[in-house]
């Protein structure tokens, strides 16, 4: 059964880098999950997350997506969503360069995770901590 979502995580969470190979979704993975709609939690959809960190119970996320945000940058901004290049890995079967939004850190229930995708580059979670920082910090 599904915890009820308690909402989107506000502020700088402590940032986590520990992927374990271990069958269990760590920060520093990226999996993929249920999301709920930003404009209605009951609602969402599943699709890749990155894990960046916990508030227990939960762990905290970033949504991906392959679409490029690069040619909308201007018009996603004035949206009030913001996008970092992550390029491609074993969670896009099809080989698409992903970003990550850094503006909205979802929760996740672990017990949600449906399946497991790759582990992000360590110099690549980096550099998206540093956006998510420049986000919320």
């Amino acid at each position: 059964m599904r915890t009820a979502y308690p909402g989107d995580f506000v502020g700088l969470p402590d940032l986590d880098y520990s992927p374990l190979a271990d069958g269990r979704p760590d920060p520093g993975e990226i999996v993929w999950t249920w999301v709920p709609y930003e404009e209605d939690h009951a609602k969402g959809k599943d699709r890749p997350v990155l894990l960046i960190g916990r508030d227990e119970p939960w762990l905290l996320a970033l949504p991906l997506t392959s679409k490029d945000h690069d040619l909308d940058a201007a018009q996603e901004h004035r949206a009030g969503r913001e996008w970092v290049d992550i390029g491609t890995g074993g969670w896009d079967a099809r080989g698409r360069a992903s970003e990550v939004r850094v503006n909205r850190i979802v929760r996740v229930d672990p017990h949600g995770i449906r399946r497991e995708g790759s582990v992000l580059p360590r110099h690549t979670f980096d550099g998206v901590a540093a956006a998510v920082r420049a986000q919320h910090g």
